[in-house]
């Protein structure tokens, strides 16, 4: 997607209808959707506490890293791993052996504006700290693009479209409301976010909703709300996101990273498109795009357990072989085989792919996996040329059934 202006609008926008902004979202869908993201929320937490404080950080660190890559992945915009891992360790005051990346200005101003909104989770949000965001996705004031008005909500008179297409055959997806009126929007949605942030909520009357709000339809709709106005002339999909981030930690009232909202959404980005557009061209019953987004909520979280799953097995491999003396060649091939998953190591590992991966001699890798054979961390299968090792974590089956 990207923003254009001067084209032909299309359907009736939902900011156009005579009771804007009043949402409604309590369709009978809706409460199913919740509870069944709250429970999934609740197996996240249960895992990671069983995880430990060893492993529920690298799982925070995981996913922290993934939110950035995805948020971006979203608008169209590859960002280097390395960059990342080394800007979100930085951020987190971890210190990485291996961090050779320089520093990326953009890659750490996103970081930062995630950390932000974790970090900012009892405080107000107010349009300063919007700016502050998006000069930090805009380091120089640059679009890789067209140089665009960085630090300020737009003021550009032609309508503010969303469009696809190749130029000549756009179309248009959304029309925003005109400039003249985002202050206004802004203000309006900003003191609604305030209010009915969770921990003053059942103390205020919200002017939107009049009883208390869950969580995660609020989360829901702030991010709806956020992108109809459009409020900047770049960089919307990626604030709303990070809107997101700061109403789901005020609902875990918790700044822990335990799933990427982000991550689901770029795995379903044309339905996350889809949901977001029918949405903004509906009328204000938002029980479908609240129904939609409970559901990347739950899909997140499955993600989460299952790299748990997946890390309460390595922890528990290597207690069983805690007794096992490796030398590093060893190490870093377990531990590359642990990393791949089950199944994950195309064909299974020979000597060849040993040789290759710790540059020792046919001797040496013959020796070494002779020896993880006889500790029963490893496993093989087949004879001669076809001979295959596999990795003995329980439960594993790498494809061999």
């Amino acid at each position: 997607m990207s923003t254009k202006f001067n084209q032909k609008p299309t359907l009736k926008a939902i900011w156009q209808q005579l009771h804007w902004p009043n949402f409604k979202a309590d369709s009978l869908g809706v409460q199913g959707a919740l509870l069944r993201a709250r429970k999934k929320q609740g197996e996240v937490i249960g895992q990671a506490n069983a995880l430990g404080l060893k492993g529920a950080q690298e799982l925070i660190q995981s996913r922290y890293i993934q939110e950035v890559i995805a948020t971006s992945a979203i608008e169209g915009e590859k960002l280097n791993l390395d960059s990342v891992r080394s800007s979100v360790f930085r951020k987190l005051g971890l210190f990485l052996v291996d961090d050779i990346s320089p520093l990326d200005k953009k890659v750490d101003g996103l970081v930062n504006i995630l950390q932000d909104a974790l970090e900012s989770r009892e405080n107000d949000l107010d349009k300063e700290k919007l700016f502050q965001w998006h000069q930090a996705l805009f380091p120089g004031a640059i679009n890789s693009l067209a140089r665009i008005r960085v630090g300020s909500f737009r003021d550009h008179e032609d309508p503010m479209q969303i469009i696809s297409g190749r130029q000549g055959k756009e179309t248009v997806h959304f029309t925003a409301p005109p400039s003249s009126r985002v202050e206004a929007e802004i203000k309006e949605f900003l003191d609604w976010f305030n209010k009915t942030r969770p921990n003053i909520q059942a103390a205020t009357n919200s002017k939107i909703f009049e009883t208390q709000m869950d969580g995660l339809t609020r989360a829901a709709i702030a991010h709806l709300w956020f992108e109809t106005i459009h409020p900047f002339e770049d960089g919307n999909g990626r604030l709303g996101r990070a809107i997101v981030e700061m109403a789901m930690a005020q609902d875990a009232r918790s700044g822990e990273k335990l799933y990427s909202l982000s991550e689901q959404m770029m795995a379903n980005r044309s339905s996350y498109y889809d949901a977001l557009n029918a949405a903004q061209h509906g009328n204000l019953d938002v029980s479908e795009w609240v129904i939609w987004f409970a559901n990347s909520c739950e899909l997140a979280c499955e993600a989460s357990c299952e790299v748990m799953k997946s890390a309460i097995k390595k922890s528990n491999f290597w207690a069983q072989h805690l007794h096992v003396q490796l030398n590093n060649r060893q190490k870093k091939i377990i531990q590359r085989l642990l990393d791949d998953g089950d199944g994950g190591f195309l064909g299974g590992l020979n000597a060849e792919k040993y040789m290759k991966i710790t540059g020792s001699s046919k001797a040496t890798a013959s020796r070494d996996l002779s020896d993880l054979l006889k500790s029963k961390m490893l496993f093989s299968v087949g004879h001669g040329k076809a001979l295959r090792y596999y990795i003995s974590v329980v439960g594993w089956t790498h494809g061999l059934e």
